[in-house]
C-alpha cells in the first residue's frame, strides 16, 4: 500500500489502518515507492528528501493503532540495471520490514532505454530484469511479476513469451526470493491478477514462495480481492502464503487465511 507522497495515491497510513481494522486484519505493511537518483521517474514517487517524512507517517500510524493494527514500515523499490549500489545504501538506511522489488516497464525512462520497437523483445527484457532483481539479493519479494502485459495489452501473447517467463522463473527460484500475487491487476488493461494463473502454476512447480498484495493506492483497496487470490493460489497448487516482518518470511496456511477472511465476512 502507498501514501500521497508518491503523487498517485490518496489517504494517510492511519486511514489504511482504519480500513484494515474494520476488515479484521492484524497488521499492514506500508510499501510506498522509493525515491530514485537523478530525478528518475520522479513524477510517481517521493523526493529523496521526503524519506524521513515517509518514515514519520508510518511511525505515526504505528503509534496511533498500537494494540489494534500492527502498522509496519516497508518499501517498494524500483530495480533497473545499474541501480544496485544506490539501492543497497537506501535499503540499509531504515529498518524496513518488507521490501518489494519492482520493475516498472511503463515508465518513460525504462521504455526509452529498453524498447527498440520490438514488443516481444521488450517483454523478454522485462522478464530477464525480474530475475536480475531477484539475484541482487536486495529484495524480499518480486512484485506484480507480469506487469509488462499492460504496456502493450493488444500484443500480449502468453504462449509467445512463455519461454522467457520460464527461464526467468528458473533463475528466481534459485535465489529463494518470494513473488507477489497482486490483486490490483484486475483493474488494469489486461484484467487479471499479476501474475496470470499459468505463471502461478509454474511458480509453484519451482517452489517459489508467494505473497499476496492489494497494491492499495486508496484506503478502500486494503485487502481487496484477497479471497479470490487465495482461490487462485490453491488452484495453482499452493497451500501457504508468506508475509515479512523484519525482512524474515512468516508462513500462513491458505486454509487458515481463508478461515480468517470467512470469519470477517460473517462478522
Amino acid at each position: 500500500m502507498h501514501t500521497p507522497l508518491c503523487k498517485h495515491a490518496k489517504g494517510d497510513p492511519e486511514e489504511y489502518a482504519e480500513v484494515a481494522l474494520q476488515r479484521g486484519l492484524k497488521g499492514i505493511i506500508v510499501t510506498c515507492h522509493n525515491p530514485l537518483p537523478d530525478g528518475l521517474s520522479q513524477s510517481v514517487r517521493m523526493f529523496p528528501e521526503q524519506m524521513g517524512e515517509y518514515v514519520d507517517l508510518v511511525a505515526r500510524a504505528h503509534d496511533a493503532y498500537a494494540g489494534k493494527v500492527d502498522v509496519r514500515l516497508g518499501l517498494e523499490a524500483d530495480y533497473m540495471p545499474g541501480l544496485e549500489a544506490f539501492l543497497e545504501q537506501q535499503l540499509g538506511s531504515q529498518d524496513f520490514h518488507h521490501v518489494l522489488g519492482s520493475v516498472h516497464p511503463h515508465i518513460r525512462e525504462y521504455k526509452e532505454k529498453y524498447f527498440s520497437g520490438d514488443v516481444l523483445e521488450y517483454q523478454e527484457t522485462y522478464f530477464r530484469h525480474l530475475a536480475d532483481a531477484a539475484k541482487t539479493g536486495l529484495f524480499d519479494t518480486i512484485s506484480h511479476p507480469d506487469l509488462v502485459k499492460n504496456v502493450f495489452p493488444d500484443e500480449w501473447n502468453l504462449q509467445r513469451v512463455l519461454p522467457a517467463i520460464l527461464k526467468s522463473l528458473d533463475r528466481i527460484a534459485a535465489t529463494g526470493v518470494a513473488m507477489e500475487l497482486n490483486t490490483s491487476g484486475l483493474q488494469k488493461a489486461v484484467a487479471e491478477m499479476n501474475p496470470n494463473s499459468t505463471m502461478l502454476r509454474e511458480m509453484n512447480r519451482r517452489g517459489i514462495p508467494v505473497v499476496i498484495g492489494a497494491d492499495a493506492h486508496a484506503p478502500e483497496r486494503v485487502a481487496a480481492n484477497y479471497k479470490d487470490a487465495l482461490d487462485l493460489l490453491e488452484e495453482a497448487g499452493y497451500t501457504e502464503i508468506q508475509f515479512f516482518l523484519e525482512r524474515k518470511p512468516q508462513k500462513v496456511l491458505i486454509e487458515k487465511a481463508r478461515e480468517s477472511l470467512m470469519a470477517l465476512a460473517a462478522g
